[in-house]
């Protein structure tokens, strides 16, 4: 089973994938994170990777591609699995199609997680974090006993700079100019369902679940 996680910043896409990986036993796999393991490994695609990211530029489709095929071919991807914040583009995704061709693997299901903006504004604008012990809260949905004071350790919590709303409203414009031409892509392919991503993160698991 190969699956694709889309949505905005704020959706819950991680902590779906997290279940997702668990329950059906296929690994979660983030570009961010191969990229990393390639750079440490300094493999030949992490070299060439590296210089682009030292220079704070992005990083090319063909070296994304490249590692995102060297990862594929290992043993815990035999049954699946599953890719979050891969591909961003229509490029990527035409590109990452031909990859799978090539390899005799084809791509199941699309699941584009849908929130609300003004709920995913209100989602991360009120999360607040704890720079002490790295405790995370909601000040609507789990606010801490005390307010601004971190139930665990006592020290004051923070709101990160990228949660403050004009930089979310920024991001979300991003990823609508990024992404939704994607979304356009895999619907003609019939690939994509939508899951509605509002309520608790066991019914969204359940509607998921039954798309799969």
């Amino acid at each position: 089973m190969i699956l694709i996680l889309l949505g905005a910043p704020g959706v819950g896409k991680g902590t779906q994938g997290a279940l997702i990986s668990k329950e059906y036993n296929i690994p979660q796999i983030s570009t961010g994170d191969i990229l990393r393991n390639e750079v440490k490994n300094e493999t030949e695609l992490g070299k060439k990777a590296k210089v682009y990211m030292d220079k704070g530029e992005l990083v090319p489709d063909d070296i994304i591609i490249g590692m995102m095929e060297n990862r594929i071919k290992q043993d815990d991807c035999k049954n699946g699995f599953i890719l979050d914040g891969f591909p961003r583009t229509v490029a990527q995704a035409e590109a990452f199609d031909e990859m799978l061709k090539k390899n005799g693997l084809e791509l199941h299901r699309v699941l584009l997680i849908d929130v609300p903006e003004e709920e995913i504004i209100e989602r991360l604008t009120g999360r607040r974090v704890c720079p002490n012990c790295g405790a995370v809260y909601h000040i609507k949905n789990n606010p801490p006993k005390k307010e601004g004071i971190c139930d665990k350790c006592g020290s004051e919590l923070v709101q990160r700079d990228d949660d403050k709303e004009e930089v979310v409203r920024n991001r979300l414009e991003v990823y609508k100019k990024n992404t939704m031409p994607l979304i356009d892509y895999y619907t003609k392919t019939s690939k994509l369902v939508k899951i509605d991503g509002t309520g608790e993160i066991g019914e969204i698991f359940e509607r998921i679940k039954k798309v799969l």
